[in-house]
């Protein structure tokens, strides 16, 4: 698992042992990023569920402004530190060991770009879709990116936030949102 492109390009990150966490394959990961090549740079980032944080470090390594990983294992909070060290962006980098769900109902910031990856048979990501959506914390013009079974249709969100595309890889579906400009604020 090495970073693809940027300030830390080619830095392999470490992985946790054992088949609790499940790594973006490189295949799936390179496709998420040549989505999002022209929406990263200058943005706040959040990795929910983010195992041993390589998608927010490639957004990182890719000049994105600043991310917030959110893991609940300790042993995966503390490598996604050591991953961060490694490819020297720790400045630019906050973790939060805790569940995504006490995250999100605290959360008082909006971000820019939101991954989701929860582990698949969790049940987790439709949860913290309709969290983030009543909470409102993905920015105008923000996008979300939730990986899921490739059988498994993601629901609407209700305005501001669309269902944008959905993409496949093998057995993994990429479904993104995008959120329009809300008037209000």
């Amino acid at each position: 698992m090495r970073v693809i492109t940027g300030s830390a390009r080619g830095r392999r990150l470490k992985q946790l042992e054992g088949l609790e966490t499940r790594p973006t394959t490189g295949r799936v990961k390179e496709a998420v990023f040549s989505i999002l090549q022209f929406d990263i740079e200058g943005r706040r980032v959040l990795d929910l569920f983010a195992g041993t944080g390589q998608l927010g470090i490639e957004a990182l390594s890719r000049g994105a402004a600043s991310a917030v990983f959110v893991e609940k294992r300790r042993d995966a909070a503390n490598l996604i530190r050591e991953n961060l060290k490694l490819t020297e962006l720790t400045a630019r980098a906050r973790v939060v060991g805790g569940e995504a769900e006490a995250f999100l109902a605290g959360c008082r910031e909006r971000f820019d770009l939101i991954f989701l990856d929860p582990p698949y048979a969790a049940g987790l990501l439709e949860g913290a879709l309709e969290m983030i959506s009543r909470f409102d914390i993905l920015a105008n013009h923000g996008i979300m990116v939730c990986e899921s079974p490739a059988e498994r249709e993601l629901p609407d969100l209700p305005a501001p936030c669309s269902k944008h595309r959905v993409y496949h890889y093998g057995k993994t579906r990429i479904t993104t949102y995008h959120r329009e400009e809300d008037v209000e604020r």
